[in-house]
């Protein structure tokens, strides 16, 4: 029974890296947008391993580094290539040194979160070193989900698909494929970063004073329903820019006192 519990968050953890794996496969056979699908699966997968292995009390230090492993595949490699093939093979050696700089800055994020999380670092920011709710720096399945969800909304632009879609979002697809590697670049330094990005899991919504939040809950899965593609893009994009808010708002009061 033990070793059950324990394989469960390693199974969601495989489902991970074989869907990495599958991006990558679906990239060099030019099917981008089944690659960026196969990368938000992932993400799926990726967000609930951890809770898995907590519910059931079967974190392990195997499991962080398999993770990370995983993740650097799916969220790293995966999306690296695929802006590679769709727009970096464009730029010629600027190309290739954007998408390396991407996957170093995971590499480095996922390293720099495992030493924080096997308590070997002196990252720790909460006092007396108590679990804090926040990631440092915007973790990288964030960084490879806007690029694949962008990718999508491209594909959806090229190929005149009719379906229900936001005309402002779509309007700018081609514009923000245009800097592509000023973005790239942008979410290299976000990874690398200090700023503190929300972990959802902590969040915990089913206290009574959340209750306020359910009319906006609501709100948001009725436009997932109504505008899958565009608010898949629109969700990360919030909350890449939760961590800027959250963090220029923090200078500015720190400054003012």
């Amino acid at each position: 029974m033990k070793f059950r519990i324990y394989l469960l968050p390693s199974l969601c953890t495989l489902g991970n890296l074989g869907f990495g794996l599958y991006s990558l496969i679906c990239t060099f056979n030019y099917r981008f947008s089944s690659a960026s699908w196969a990368v938000l699966i992932a993400v799926g997968l990726d967000s609930i391993d951890g809770q898995i292995a907590r519910l059931t009390k079967s974190t392990s230090p195997f499991g962080v580094e398999f993770d990370s492993f995983a993740d650097l595949i799916s969220f790293g490699l995966a999306p690296a290539i695929l802006m590679h093939q769709l727009v970096l093979h464009n730029y010629g050696r600027l190309g290739f040194i954007v998408a390396l700089f991407f996957i170093i800055a995971g590499a480095f994020r996922l390293a720099r979160f495992n030493l924080k999380s096997l308590g070997g670092s002196t990252l720790k920011i909460h006092p007396e070193g108590k679990e804090i709710d926040y990631f440092i720096g915007l973790p990288i399945s964030a960084a490879g989900g806007i690029l694949v969800s962008l990718v999508i909304l491209y594909e959806m632009v090229e190929e005149e698909i009719t379906a229900k879609t936001i005309p402002l979002i779509m309007k700018n697809v081609p514009f923000m494929f245009r800097v592509i590697p000023l973005l790239m670049f942008i979410l290299s330094l976000l990874m690398i970063s200090r700023i503190r990005y929300t972990k959802f899991f902590k969040l915990k919504l089913m206290r009574p004073k959340s209750y306020r939040f359910l009319p906006v809950i609501i709100g948001v899965l009725l436009l997932i329903y109504a505008y899958p593609q565009n608010m898949i893009f629109i969700i990360f994009l919030g909350y890449i820019l939760s961590g800027l808010g959250e963090y220029f708002w923090r200078t500015y009061r720190l400054r003012k006192k």
